[in-house]
This record gives structure tokens, sequence and C-alpha cells, in this order.
């Protein structure tokens, strides 16, 4: 490159292309007359760069006060890339030249595993503490000094003589794999001590800087005396032990103050711990201040030597630390204290439909489920690959009430104190109950320290230190519908640095949008529906929580018996509940696990012949009935009423006024209807909350049914059965309608009579009667497919006969419950209702995320004749019957198995149809069973709209299956966003024309074929002429020679009414070969060949010849 004169200053050259090789030497060239030519080798032995020169201009450019103010953004800017490219750019250096040889440094260890990786964290420029502006080249030290695997000092001019290597430096070599970075220590070195072959020191500065493992071993000098560093070595290898380092007679060894932005380093060429993504996670995530004792023994022995000089917590850090790990820490008691590992699944929002805003948790099949079988480690680093350096990362763990989501919340903490996640320095657990107080002011201290439970004091040092390293912070905010009332917090304003009090929505929004502790990681548990629910589509991985199974279930009934020290009646307790399927449906809950086994021991300790109720209202009615026998009067109906009103309010937890009297609060607390809450900083009054949140919705329940205060037409929006335009009821206690459905309608001695006396038979005779002619008014094939399942629900609780078979004869024939999700109480409730109809069925449950248990039961009913599910679920049910030896029951559920019509939008769509077709295959060919699936057989309308990105991809698959489709009538590959399956496509599908006999309606529409695949398929469709009837080429690319084609082969398809070519490129000649080839055609009903290429005179008057021929 030809460089001109130097003109405009030095900030065109700072922003030149200049190859900064040239710069040096053309710079020396104006300088130096006389000198000679500097000329630049590649050969590592010969070439040298003379560093004088290349100071001189540095300096030069600092003087130039225009260049300054250029500079110093620049250099922030590099700052902050160099250090994702600190190792990548010592191999690049330009001032490095290689002149050594593997003789001079010996053996070289690998520095780093992986050294392409991406770093994980790096500061933002704005937290650097360097003052950027006028910022220059940093004053040398007075003495040598070793910075991790740096050694610099002053230093002059060096010249090369040949001399022995050192005896000591580089003579002893550190054990294999132990690299270290360590806190920079001043090393003395005296005049004239060390020498190396082919190189001089002098008696000021040296720099020793070894490279990559993957460079070139040897190494590099740079001299001048500009700089007062008159020699920097870069070797290959290992840095030398501390330890081996001899004593000097000079200064003694100091240690040097710590960069704010790096801790245990002082150098802005040292890497962090975050920057280096290959060292093991225990050394990315371990903190500074180990000890000692605390070090492994792979460990190098630098860090041992200088361990105490590593840079430590401030005391009062690590008091805090300690007593948060202490708080944490503590083994929960009670039912509490009973931890079975629940599955999480990755889950996603989708809209509730195409004109709503509103969200709600998809429902996956059973196949698709993504399980998170890494457990918590997986969770946590969800989305890591997508977060940016020094963002915060939001995770979401959605389920239903009673799923376990706060036990796995408080799991999390107890994790982390336990030393499990060692990349975070502090966790907090905040329940959103302690901070629902509307009205309130808070700031981020509050948050972390005060309003959680047991807070803990923290001085401005705490606080200032996880400030400054937000990313070593999780914070888990658990039962995150508490805060429903605080809406619209996604759009308050709260700045990064909040020290002013603000109120409860701006902290969220901060934390939200990123700006209050930014580059934390927040954790979230909440139920999946409501008006917080829909900011979750904001967070960055959301999880699932799918409940017991049923090995699950009963791993925790057999906790719950050995805790109690009753294993031998843990046998008779599994059998009462096998005997109750109801309720074995319901052991995916924890909640309701634990009532099932706390019911279970008191009926088993009453003895006698113990007998589980066949309902959940019966099954609360025996906790509660046992709770009341001792308790003060009303004081039930106290508590449901408080229940109640709570609930509309959207809130669960208790203030010590609210409470009808001490003697209730007392009782209630004594009986586990209550637990108080940890104590809060700041708060007004002592709190408890509903022991479950079940509970709540069945007190609230008891308080409707028993209130003379609510009237009896108020109760039908209670069950929340029918939409109501105005004022629609807002279902937050969901278990309600259920509940009391089973309260008024359940035999009165019982039931309500249990709980609060004879009392209950006056007041809910009236609502009973007004609830009963309600629920028979009721037209079950009229309502929604969520709605009817919680009509049957609720008839299912009232166990009335009446009610039971009105609701079980009005079911429709064809059930379709696509997109609903099915639990397992559902799916048995279902399947009661199904048998006790008498009729057959046809049932829809794709998209419905029903469990294989589920699904057999439900098919396998001689009532449903015909079903439509999942294909993965349904092959992997029929794999299960097989391995069991089920022939009978496989062979009737393949029968009843339909796909008809199949509509392929995914590429696993079209994966699990060729799996349908593989298991037909299979079944063929096997002996003890003949003929082809149903499914297959009978399969008629297929379309394919994957789209252009998948569509050409997922085709070729579809064409190979294609022709097992015997009976296959209609073939739609048009979709609104092109498949563009184009011409290899045409000509790949023309190839199945002779196999598929039945074939009917052929759309090719918006799929980009041009005259190319016009012609092959003109080609291929003599083998349709006696079966197809309407063709469709809409919105192609096909010009005269297509048309022709097409043209040409026309009379020859005999069978064929309706033909579109509309919007295609072909012009007038195109079109009057059609229009002839037409006459030709009397079979044609329609020609559509509106086409904007061919004048509108020409159409028109082909129209004119041929009415058939259509503009429209």
């Amino acid at each position: 490159m030809e460089l001109g004169p130097l003109e405009g200053g030095y900030l065109e050259l700072l922003n030149s292309n200049a190859d900064p090789l040239h710069l040096y030497h053309f710079y020396d060239q104006m300088d130096l007359a006389g000198e000679e030519e500097i000329e630049l080798c590649s050969e590592p032995d010969t070439d040298t760069i003379n560093c004088d020169q290349f100071s001189r201009l540095l300096c030069d450019m600092e003087d130039d006060e225009e260049t300054r103010e250029a500079y110093a953004s620049i250099a922030e800017l590099d700052q902050y890339v160099f250090q994702d490219s600190l190792m990548e750019g010592l191999s690049k250096d330009i001032f490095i030249e290689h002149i050594g040889s593997e003789e001079v440094i010996g053996e070289h260890v690998e520095v780093l595993e992986e050294a392409g990786q991406k770093s994980q964290k790096r500061p933002f420029p704005e937290e650097l503490p360097m003052d950027l502006k006028h910022r220059k080249l940093a004053e040398p030290p007075a003495a040598p000094m070793v910075t991790g695997s740096f050694l610099v000092g002053p230093a002059s001019n060096c010249s090369v003589l040949p001399c022995p290597p050192p005896p000591t430096l580089f003579s002893q070599e550190p054990a294999s794999g132990q690299t270290c970075l360590e806190e920079t220590i001043q090393v003395p070195v005296p005049p004239s001590t060390f020498s190396l072959s082919c190189l001089n020191l002098p008696a000021r500065c040296i720099q020793f800087i070894p490279t990559l493992p993957t460079l070139p071993q040897g190494i590099w000098q740079i001299s001048g005396a500009g700089t007062e560093v008159s020699s920097i070595f870069i070797y290959h290898g290992k840095m030398p032990q501390v330890s081996q380092i001899p004593p000097s007679s000079g200064s003694a060894v100091h240690s040097l103050p710590k960069s704010p932005d790096r801790p245990g380093s002082t150098s802005p060429f040292t890497p962090s711990a975050a920057d280096l993504p290959s060292m093991p996670e225990p050394a990315l995530t371990s903190r500074a201040n180990v000890t000692e004792n605390e070090m492994s023994p792979t460990q190098c022995r630098a860090v041992k030597e200088v361990s105490s000089k590593l840079p430590k917590w401030p005391e009062t850090v690590e008091q805090f630390y300690r007593s948060l790990q202490d708080k944490y820490r503590a083994q929960p008691t009670g039912p509490d204290g009973i931890l079975v590992e629940v599955d999480l699944v990755r889950a996603r929002l989708q809209r509730i439909s195409n004109k709503s805003q509103e969200r709600e948790l998809a429902t996956p099949d059973w196949a698709e489920r993504q399980l998170a079988r890494g457990g918590l480690a997986e969770v946590l680093l969800a989305a890591h690959d997508r977060r940016r350096p020094r963002e915060t990362q939001v995770i979401a763990v959605l389920g239903k009430a009673g799923q376990g989501k706060s036990c796995w919340a408080r799991a999390v903490s107890r994790a982390w104190a336990c030393g499990q996640l060692p990349q975070y320095d502090f966790a907090f657990y905040v329940p959103c109950h302690c901070l629902d107080r509307p009205g309130d002011a808070y700031r981020l201290q509050d948050l972390l320290f005060s309003l959680g439970p047991q807070p803990l004091a923290a001085d401005d040092k705490v606080f200032s230190h996880i400030l400054r390293w937000p990313d070593r912070v999780l914070l888990i905010l658990d039962a995150f519908e508490e805060l429903e009332a605080q809406d619209g917090f996604l759009h308050s304003m709260c700045g990064p640095a909040s020290a002013e009090p603000c109120s409860l929505r701006g902290l969220l929004a901060g934390l939200f949008q990123r700006k209050v502790l930014r580059g934390c990681t927040l954790l979230l548990t909440a139920r999946p529906w409501g008006r917080l629910a829909q900011s979750l589509s904001k967070a960055d991985a959301l999880f699932e929580m799918a409940g017991f199974s049923a090995e699950q279930a009963q791993t925790y009934m057999m906790h719950h018996f050995k805790r109690l020290e009753a294993t031998e009646k843990q046998e008779r307790a599994l059998e009462l509940l096998r005997d109750r399927p109801f309720l074995l449906s319901h052991g995916h809950s924890p909640t309701l696990c634990r009532a099932v086994c706390q019911l279970s021991v008191a009926l088993l300790q009453q003895g006698g012949e113990a007998e589980l109720p066949s309902t959940l209202t019966g099954l609360y009615v025996g906790l509660l009935g046992l709770a009341t026998r001792d308790g003060p009067p009303e004081g039930l109906v106290g508590l449901a009423k408080l229940a109640w009103e709570l609930g509309r309010r959207h809130q669960s937890t208790l203030r010590e006024g609210q409470f009808p009297s001490v003697e209730v609060r007392t009782w209630a607390e004594a009986k586990g209807l209550v637990q108080p809450a940890p104590g809060i900083a700041g708060a007004a009054e002592a709190e408890w909350f509903f022991s479950s949140f079940l509970l709540q919705c069945f007190l609230g329940a008891v308080w409707l049914a028993l209130s003379s205060e609510i009237k009896d037409k108020e109760l039908l929006q209670y069950l929340a059965l029918t939409p109501r335009k105005k004022r629609p009821y807002d279902n937050w206690l969901e278990g309600v309608p259920r509940f009391l459905a089973g309260l008024i309608f359940q035999p009165h001695a019982r039931c309500l009579g249990a709980l609060v006396g004879p009392m209950a038979a006056a007041l809910v005779d009236k609502k009973q009667k007004v609830l009963s002619r309600y629920l028979k008014r009721l037209q079950p094939g009229t309502l929604r497919a969520g709605r009817l399942l919680e009509l049957l629900h609720c008839a299912h609780e009232a166990e009335e006969a009446g009610i039971w078979q009105h609701v079980v004869r009005e079911l429709p024939a064809r059930l379709s419950f696509l997109g609903t999700r099915l639990t397992p109480p559902d799916a048995h409730v279902l399947g009661r209702a199904l048998e006790a109809a008498g009729r057959d069925f046809s049932l829809d449950l794709r998209s419905t995320g029903i469990d294989p248990s589920g699904l057999g039961s439900l098919v396998g009913l001689s009532c449903v004749t015909r079903f439509r599910a999942a294909l993965s679920d349904t092959v992997g049910l029929w794999e299960s019957l097989r391995n069991r030896g089920e022939t009978k029951l496989l062979q009737a559920v393949e029968e009843k198995f339909t796909i008809e019509p199949f509509k392929a939008k995914s590429l696993k769509d079209v994966e699990d149809l060729g799996n349908l077709v593989q298991t037909q295959r299979i079944r063929s060919s096997s002996e003890d069973t003949a003929g082809e699936l149903p499914a297959v057989q009978d399969l008629k309308k297929l379309e394919f709209a994957l789209g252009p990105t998948v569509g050409p991809q997922a085709f070729p698959k579809l064409v190979r299956i294609l022709t097992a489709f015997s009976s296959l009538q209609h073939l739609d590959l048009d979709s609104l966003s092109e498949n563009k399956i184009g011409d290899e496509g045409v000509s790949q599908l023309s190839a199945t024309f002779p196999q598929l006999k039945a074939l009917e309606t052929l759309n090719l529409s918006q799929n980009s074929i041009t005259d190319m695949g016009a012609c092959k398929l003109a080609e291929a469709l003599p083998s349709l002429s006696a079966s197809l009837v309407r063709l469709s080429l809409y919105n192609n690319c096909i010009c005269d020679v297509g048309a022709e084609s097409l043209a040409h082969v026309l009379p020859d398809m005999v069978s064929l009414r309706v033909m579109d070519v509309q919007y295609n490129k072909f012009t007038a000649a195109g079109a009057q070969q059609l229009a002839a080839s037409l006459k030709k055609c009397p079979h044609v009903e329609t020609l559509a060949m509106w086409t904007p290429t061919i004048p509108f005179g020409v159409q028109e008057h082909l129209q004119q010849l041929d009415s058939r021929i259509s503009l429209r």
C-alpha cells in the first residue's frame, strides 16, 4: 500500500484503513532522513520493529488537540471490545515478531482448552473506572511486576547478544494444567542479572507475555527508548511460579490494588473469570476470597503463595453472605419438608385468538414436551445463549395452583445456600404477598433486604457490592399472581439507579425493563393466566410445572407416612386411594396428594371400615369436619367469609386485624388452616396465609352456600358456566364453582351439616332449587370445550342424579376439545360421562396435552367409535399396547383412529405423517396382521402449508410418502405465505401421479412454478385424466412456453372441469393458445386466466369468443 503525504492531522490517520506496520515505517522515513529504508520481512528471525518510532507517533497524536477527542472515544470502545478479543489479539499484535525457537522456552502448556469460545461477561464502557477523555499510556512502573501471566517493568534499549538462558526464571516448569490468573505483584529485578539466548536485558522494565498454545513457540522482542520500555518479550509457554523467582536485595514484594472493574487483577489486559468461557464452571463462578484450605490441590502453587493477598469481600459483605446462607439453608418442617422432584417442561405463550392480544399457555402434545432433564441448572441457563452482556435474564416457571411452585422456589434458594449455584454470590427469595401493599414507597434495598421473610440487616457496603456485580445476583419472586392488582407496571418509569423511593409498580418496571439491577437473573413463579401473565411473553425462558406422575405421587405418600412413622398404614392408604379413581387422577397435584394423605391418616386412626370420598368436596369436608369439632362457634363461617372477600381482591394474605377474633385465629392456626407468614420488616401487623389455594377456594364456596348476603340469583354468575357481556365474573378463585355445586347438592348430613350443623339445611334449600333449575336449562352442545368440562365437573361434584343425567343426555355426538388442555381429572370425568350416555361419540383430542394413560382410557371405550389425536401420541399409544400384548385393544384403537382431513403446518407434522406410513408398512409386512391402517387408507384431503422457508425442505419428505394414500382426492399445496416448492417440487410430485388414481383436486397456487415446471406437469397430467376435476396454477411464473404446454394437454383431460391459471406471466400469445385448446374441450366448464401481462382488450375479445373464460 502506497502512502501519500500526511495531511489533515492525525484524526484522518486514526480513521484511515492504512496498515499500522506501513505507518510506523512511513513515519520513520519522514523523521529520520538518511536512514536506510526499513524492509518488512515475514521471516521470524530477521524482522524487527522500532518501538521508538511508534512511541513518538503516539506522543504526537496525543499533542494534537483535534485528535484527542476522537482518540478518547475510540479508546473507550477499544477497552470494551478488547476483552472479547484478548486471547485472539495476542496472536495478532502488531508489535510482535517471531525471533525465538523451541529450545529457548521449552515445552509449552495449554492456557485455554477452547480459545474460540465467546466470553460470558464484559463490562459496559460506562462501568470502566479510568478517565477515558484524556486517556494516555499508563506510566510504567519503577520495578518489574508480575501480573497474572505477565512480567512488566521499566527497561531501556537492549542489544542482541548471545548469552545463556536464564538459570532460574524459566528453568523450572509448572505442573501441567495449573494455569492461574493472580493478583499483580511487583518483583524486583537486579541490574544485569537475567539474560536470555539472543537477548541482553537491561536494568529497567521488562515484560514477558505468554502467548496462546496454538501459536509457534518462541520469543518476540520490541525495543525503543521513547516509551521507557526497552524490552517487551512475548514467549510461548507458562509464566513461572512466583515461588521460583529468586529473591532480590532490592525492594520487597508488594501487592498492588486491584482494578475496580476486574476483581483480582490490576492490569487492563488481564481477562476476568467471565472472559474465560472454556474454564470449568467452578473456576468461573467461585468467589475470589477462597482460602488456602479451600483450594483444590490441582491449583497452582502461586495462588497458595499469595492467597492472603487475593481480593476479599469487606467484612460486612462476608457476614451478610453467611447470614443469608444460614437463612435459606434451614430445612422445612411439617408437610413442606417432603420434597419430591417435579418435572419442568419448556413452555411458550400463544395468543388466545388472532383478534386478541391476550396470551395463554400453549398446550403441546405429550410427545412434543421438552422436559428440563438438566434440572435447576438447565432452568437457570435456559436463556444464557441469547443473553447479551450485562442484560437481565428473566425466567418464569408457570403452573396451576397447588402444583408445587412455591416449594420449588424455596428449594432453589436452599440449593444456593448449600453451594449448588456457585455462579451467584447472592440469592434473594421474596414471596410476592409480602409486596402487595399498594401505595407504599419502595427502594431496591427494601426489596432485597427488608420485604422478604426473616429480613436481614445490610449496610451500604453490601448494597454497593450487589450493584457492582448484578450478574451474580439471583432474585426469586414467588407467587407473582399476588401482584395482579399492580397492573401496568411494564409501562411505568424507573431509572437504572433509582435511589429515591418509588411505588412497587415503578420498582417492578425497572426490573422488567432491565433498568434496575441490570444484569441479574430474575426467576418468577406464577399461574399461567391473568393480567400479569401477559407480561411474561417478554421473559427469556418459560417453564411449566408438570405436576406429579403416578410414580412421584406414590413416592410422596411413602415419604408422608414415613415422616409420621406410620409406614404400616401405607399400603392400606394406597388401597383406599386406588378404590377412588377420581381422587387417584388428582394425584398429579402435590396439594391434593397431601390432602389425601392427611385424610387417609385420620380415617385409619379412627379404625373400622375406612373409605375415602369420591369427590373433592367430600375430601375437604372430611378434613375440615375434624377441625370444626372443637372449634369456636361461627369460627368456620367467619374464616370462610374472610377467604371469599380476599379472593375477590385477588389476595390470600390475612392480617391480624382481619380475623373475626383472636380465638378464631388461634384455632385456625392450630388446625393448620392458616400459617403464619415469616416476619417482615416494616409490617404494621403480623400476617397469615391460607395453607393452600384450594382450601381458600373451598372456604369461599362455603361462604357462598351459607351466606344470606349473597342473593340466590347471584350464585349463577359464580358458576362461570355461561359468558356474560356485562360485568363478567372474574373467576380468580377457580375452584369455587365445583365446590359450590358439591356443597349445595350433596346430602346435608355428610356435607354442610358436618361442618356447621343442622342450620345449613334451611339456608341452602332455596339456593339448591335455583341452581338446579339453571343447570337443567343449560344446553351442553352450545358450550365451548372448557366450559363443557367445567359443567361435567360440577355435575360430578353435585352427585345429583337428575343433573348428571341431563348433562350426559345432551352431550353432542361429535365432541371437539381441540386446543383445550385435558388434565387427568378431566379425562376421568369425560370418560365417565361418555359411558353413562350410552351413545356413540367421535372425539377430537388434538392439542390437548392429554397423557398416554388418559388417551388410552378414552379411546378404548366402546362408545367411542372415532377419534383424532396427535399423530406422535397415537403412534406411541400403539407401541405401548403392542409391548403390553393388548392385541384386541390395539386393533380396536387402530380402526378408530382417523386423520381426515390432515393439514401439515410444520416439519414435525410431515415427519409424524411419515412415521404413520412407516407403521402401516411394518404392519402390512407382519404375518399376524393384514390390511392397511384405516387412517392411511381413508385419507381424502391433504393440505401442505409450511411457508417459503420450511416448505421447500419438507416437500420432498411428503412426496416420498404420498403414494401410500391411495384414496387421496384433494391435494392442496397452496398457502397464504406461499410454499414455493418450485419446478423441482413439481417434478417430484409429477412422478407420483400414476399412483394417485383418486385425485380430483390439485392446487399448486403460489409455488413459484415457471415454464420448466409447467412443462413437467403437462407431461404427467395424462396420468390423472380420468380423475382430476379441478386444477389451480394461480399466481405462479408461467410464461408462454408453459401456457402452450398446458394448452396442448388440455384436450386429454377428459374429467377436468375447472382450470385456474390467473396471475401468471404469459402474454396474449399464450392466452390465445389456451383459448384455442379450450374449443376442443367441451367438458371444461371454467378457464380462469386473467393476467396483467395480457392486454385487457385481448382478454375481453377471448371471453366474447368463449364465455367459459373467466376474467375475475
